[in-house]
């Protein structure tokens, strides 16, 4: 969800600081920021207290801290690297918010699990107004939902749902060396695995940002592998919008 920060980043006047914790996942984003002319640090995450010891208490800091992309491939690890990134950030935090959704079904007491009273600081996850989002398909078109009402609405012809990163990204992300070394062995039970879900259409939801480049010849190259037809659903920034400013209320509700 690269795309929906640097888009908060852009529409955050009161930011007076972005720090990025350096690793292997950040260079395209940070591509992202450069190229909207938004400034920020890199700094790593042991030195991170030393330098918030030095700044303005009242100051508006971000720390970003992204993590390997795929983690959702296996549930459990997800959980255990997103739950030691919760701890190694929540002593310098004030407030966390997590850009992920159930991703699985573990990451859904993660709120329960980090709380204000045990830890001092505030972990939030993305919600839609009623509960936390599935995925981040389910975040970029409204919420639960919606996503559901999407779902039915192309039931009998279902659609593997692209985001602009997941069009940016889908080699890595589907990986298909995991079912065979042999890339023509690794098509077919891809193709094996797709077709048992039924997949017959990739739908490009469009979020109106134009971070990632030549989105729609991403969604075609994989379209034309597995010879499905495309079509575009609306998506927007309401869930993340909501959910960033939320976290910025509550941080500043329990400073007073």
């Amino acid at each position: 969800m690269q795309d929906e920060i640097v888009w908060l980043f852009t529409n955050d006047h009161e930011i007076n600081k972005i720090i990025i914790v350096p690793n292997e996942n950040i260079s395209e984003f940070t591509e992202k920021l450069n190229e909207q002319h938004v400034s920020y640090d890199i700094i790593p995450l042991e030195k991170i207290p030393s330098i918030l010891g030095e700044m303005d208490e009242c100051e508006s800091i971000v720390i970003v801290n992204i993590l390997e992309l795929g983690l959702h491939a296996v549930p459990k690890i997800l959980k255990s690297e997103v739950y030691q990134s919760i701890r190694k950030m929540i002593p310098f935090s004030d407030g966390i918010l997590l850009f992920y959704g159930l991703c699985g079904n573990v990451l859904g007491k993660v709120e329960e699990d980090f709380c204000l009273e045990k830890d001092g600081c505030i972990v939030r996850i993305l919600r839609d107004s009623e509960r936390i989002v599935d995925d981040c398909i389910g975040a970029t078109v409204g919420g639960g939902a919606n996503y559901l009402k999407l779902l039915k609405t192309h039931s009998k012809e279902p659609a593997f749902f692209f985001t602009p990163m997941y069009a940016s990204s889908w080699k890595e992300l589907l990986n298909f060396d995991k079912y065979d070394p042999d890339p023509e062995k690794a098509f077919q039970m891809a193709k094996m695995v797709n077709d048992l879900a039924g997949y017959s259409r990739v739908a490009k939801v469009n979020t109106g940002l134009t971070y990632v480049k030549d989105i729609d010849t991403k969604i075609e190259e994989y379209a034309n592998l597995f010879g499905y037809s495309t079509f575009e659903i609306s998506g927007n920034q309401e869930i993340f919008e909501k959910c960033y400013f939320s976290i910025k209320d509550e941080i500043k509700n329990k400073s007073m």
